[in-house]
Formats: C-alpha cells, structure tokens, sequence
C-alpha cells in the first residue's frame, strides 16, 4: 500500500435528495497523472473538495498519504497543493504578492520557490501587475503557481488549461510532466478538453451522475480507443435486437437512423455478418474505425447499454 497516496473507500455527497457524489471507491498510485473525467455536474469538483478538504463527505471515508484520522488528514493537505473551480485570488494583489501570500499561508519558508513558480507558469514579466489587470489565461497560471509554491508532494487541478491559448496548453502540459518526473509528484487534473488529457495522463478515471464508470491505464484506453466497428445497414432496430442476444459483451451506440457504432470484442464480424444476412438485412459498411477519447467517453455514456 506504500505506492497509494489516496485510496477513498465509499465516498458519497449528498445534497438534499441528490448525490453529487455516490459511493467513490479508488486508488490513486503516487507518481503517476490521473485524468479525472466526467461532464459538468457529474461530481468532479464535489470529489476534490472533499480531498482539499474544503467540504465534508457525507458518508464513506479516505486514506490520504497514509493517514485516515482526521487530525492527521488535515496535516498532510499541507502536502497538497490545489486550484478547484476557480483560483482564489486577492484582485488588489499582485502576481507576487498572491504567491507569497499563499506561501507564508502553507509555511514554506524557501523564500526563493515565489519567483520559481512565477517563472515556471510564464509570470515573471507581469509579477508585479495586479490580478485584477490579468487576462483568464493569466489568472489561471496564477492559481496554477499558487498551487505550486508549497512544493507539493500531491497537486489537484480542476480545469487548469481554461483560457489558455494554444501554445500556453502545451507548455502547461509539459511542465506537468516536468514536475511529475522531476519531483515525484502525484497529479490529479481534470479538463473538458480530452484530446488534451490524452497526450498528459498516464491514468484515466471517468465518472458519471456521481459514480466512477471506468478506470484505466493510458495503454488499456488506448488498446480501446484505437478501434470500433461501425455498421450501417437497413435495420438498426432488428441490429439492436441480434448485439443484444448474440453479442452480450459487447457494447454500442446507434448514431443514426442506419448506423451503428460496436465497442469491445474486435473478432465478431463474419459472425455478425452472418446473423445479419440471415435476418435478411442488407449490409452497407463493416468496418473497424478508430475513435477519439472523446467518443470513447461518449459511448459509455451517451447510448443504450452504455447508460
């Protein structure tokens, strides 16, 4: 258990009659980079509060760095660095003074991380600007470095890239490996741009309605991503009928009034063809297509088995 550096057991939020977070049961395996994926409101922030601290679970627990009592849990956030929703900044202050701020909050005294970390988001130029004088882009990389300056053994970053342009994406994303290898840090993103978690993470975790779906490693979403087969035919119903019987292990999505998209077992097409023909269904395209993470995401979470 030395290489988990947060295991929830059950974890849950409930809000009146709604959980925001239901029944979260995982392992996150220190050094290594989790993309956190789900749609807006399917609890991704409710899950990194609780951790932050910021909010109480209603039900379950966590162990955190090797602590589970709550005084001891509350020690170790101070290894945890954080920028959840937006970042908390102090609008009158500038860069500098938001990250020093931050820092004498935490009591790192290394004086010297302040301008590192400025430096390291691509500050350095406008340290002494205010905040409120920042673009989206700029405030972002503020509460980025911020979320750096207690040199984190841990650092949770809820859509971190928002507002960035195309190139600050990239160098963002390559200083994340940076201090993932460089410093042995654990880190925990998410984002709605999935192509970009893709080329970042080296494990996925994908929720929906408050519940974990799927957790993965960057070769099994890869091994699944890199094919589908997709059919078009003249009767999707009667299709949906023989994938139900015939091919329970499989999974799919109907994507138009002629087209249907099958997921999993890639050895299944003469047999399907076979069934096909014998239903007298005539056969436009069956082929093996690739799909993005994107859409991979969606089909566990757009369409009929898949729901």
């Amino acid at each position: 258990m030395n290489d988990i550096i947060l295991e929830t057991r059950n974890l849950s939020k409930k809000y009146k009659e709604n959980y925001a977070l239901n029944d979260v049961s995982i392992q996150i395996r220190k050094n290594h980079i989790y993309g956190f994926i789900g749609e807006n409101g399917a609890g991704k922030s409710t899950f990194m509060k609780i951790i932050a601290g910021l909010i109480f679970p209603t039900s379950g627990d966590f162990t955190l760095m090797g602590e589970n009592d709550p005084e001891k849990i509350n020690d170790k956030r101070r290894h945890i660095g954080t920028m959840i929703e937006q970042p908390f900044i102090y609008p009158k202050f500038t860069v500098r003074q938001n990250v020093e701020l931050q820092r004498l909050t935490i009591g790192n005294p290394d004086k010297e991380i302040t301008d590192k970390v400025i430096e390291y988001v691509g500050l350095t130029e406008n340290a002494k600007k205010k905040a409120n004088k920042l673009s989206m882009g700029m405030k972002q990389r503020l509460g980025i470095a911020m979320a750096m300056v207690g040199n984190p053994q841990f650092l949770i970053l809820d859509e971190p890239i928002n507002g960035l342009d195309p190139k600050n994406i990239v160098t963002l994303r390559n200083k994340l490996k940076t201090i993932n290898e460089e410093n042995e840090c654990t880190i925990f993103v998410s984002s709605h741009i999935l192509s970009e978690l893709y080329l970042l993470a080296t494990d996925f975790i994908f929720i929906h309605k408050g519940k974990i779906i799927e957790t993965l490693t960057h070769e099994e979403l890869e091994d699944k991503c890199s094919q589908y087969i997709q059919l078009k035919d003249s009767n999707v119903p009667e299709t949906v009928t023989i994938l139900e019987k015939q091919f329970p292990e499989n999974s799919y999505k109907v994507v138009s009034d002629d087209t249907v998209k099958i997921y999993g077992k890639k050895d299944i097409k003469a047999e399907l063809s076979k069934y096909l023909m014998e239903a007298g269904i005539m056969v436009y395209e069956l082929a093996d297509k690739e799909q993005s993470l994107e859409e991979y995401f969606m089909s566990m979470i757009g369409g009929n088995r898949n729901d």
